[in-house]
């Protein structure tokens, strides 16, 4: 039978949300001929053994470590036979019509090689994930707080398209990697993803790939997905952002240039030494303002520190160059050169 949609699952210690994941797909997967891959970044969780147990019709690639998100997402890529694949989050849920409705939409336009769907945290309260590509303008407002002071300025709140209502099919720059079905025929003229951000960026370079090989990137509103967010990076958060810092720094190099990057490095470290001493005032503002000014503290912290000296904190550096090493370094590079 011909598989319409393969649909590839990174996890790493989300077991219970994944199981969740499955079942939804389960029950609202009609309409489609799926198939249901989850790679696995060697969680500690029992994660793996769940999904044999109890999911035996999901195909289980189980990692010998954390390859890293675009790493894993291209394994399953690689081993997907549908007309489209559906890189899709382990903390979400499809509700009826998800699949068959993006699948529907990506059929009526051979244009798109990839397509997002409207996406809602579990309260039903719309989730922002379409945006601009990264650019100095887009991070200043970011930095300076302005894209969240004014989010439904047409200016302003550009980055995340904030003043938009999310409530119309649309061309974009870029869709979050949530939920994002692409056309077969495009990954194989895109090729996969970039391996060397390890986590973060993935998505954004991917969705810059294809617009450059000519291939269009549209938003649906009509089929819903539930978010969670974030269920896997919450587990480290300082590293994560440090990763994010890292990821959006080196998008930045290989879109604009050497300058771009040093440009906004500056960019980031003004903002975080401005915002250190705001911090402190919320600190000594009163006991129930402490705990979440003291995190916020740590977090800045170190993310100044990062951009001050241009690498990761050692321990840090050394597990991403572990696994890299492991995996054999950055597939993805070669596969920007040949896009252009």
């Amino acid at each position: 039978m011909a598989i319409d949609v393969s649909i590839v699952i990174v996890n790493w210690n989300t077991r219970d949300l994944l199981g969740e994941c499955l079942r939804s797909i389960q029950q609202h997967g009609q309409g489609v001929a799926c198939e249901v891959i989850v790679v696995d970044n060697d969680s500690a969780d029992g994660s793996a053994e769940m999904v044999r147990r109890d999911f035996p019709d999901t195909r289980v690639i189980a990692n010998a470590e954390n390859r890293g998100f675009a790493a894993a997402n291209n394994q399953g890529i690689a081993a997907a036979r549908g007309r489209y694949v559906l890189l899709l989050n382990s903390d979400t849920r499809v509700l009826p019509g998800t699949l068959a409705g993006t699948v529907a939409f990506a059929d009526a336009h051979p244009e798109a090689g990839l397509v997002g769907c409207r996406t809602e945290f579990p309260d039903g309260e719309l989730q922002v994930n379409c945006f601009e590509l990264p650019n100095l303008l887009n991070l200043a407002l970011s930095i300076s707080q302005l894209s969240q002071i004014f989010p439904r300025s047409r200016f302003f709140g550009r980055r995340r398209l904030t003043w938009w209502d999310y409530d119309e099919p649309r061309e974009v720059e870029g869709i979050a990697g949530c939920f994002m079905l692409a056309r077969a025929q495009a990954i194989r003229q895109v090729g996969p993803m970039a391996e060397d951000y390890f986590m973060y960026s993935e998505d954004t370079d991917w969705c810059w790939r294809f617009r450059r090989a000519g291939w269009r990137i549209l938003y649906t509103p009509q089929p819903r997905l539930i978010h969670i967010r974030a269920a896997s990076s919450d587990q480290c958060a300082t590293d994560m952002h440090l990763m994010e810092r890292r990821a959006l720094l080196m998008f930045m190099e290989r879109r604009s240039g050497r300058f771009v990057r040093t440009a906004a490095n500056a960019m980031f470290v003004a903002g975080a030494m401005g915002r250190l001493p705001l911090l402190a005032v919320q600190y000594m503002r009163g006991r129930q303002h402490r705990a979440a000014a003291a995190s916020k503290w740590q977090l800045t912290r170190a993310a100044l520190k990062f951009h001050l000296l241009g690498r990761l904190p050692e321990d840090l550096r050394q597990r991403v160059d572990a696994i890299r090493s492991a995996t054999g370094g950055s597939k993805g590079t070669a596969a920007v050169a040949q896009s252009g």
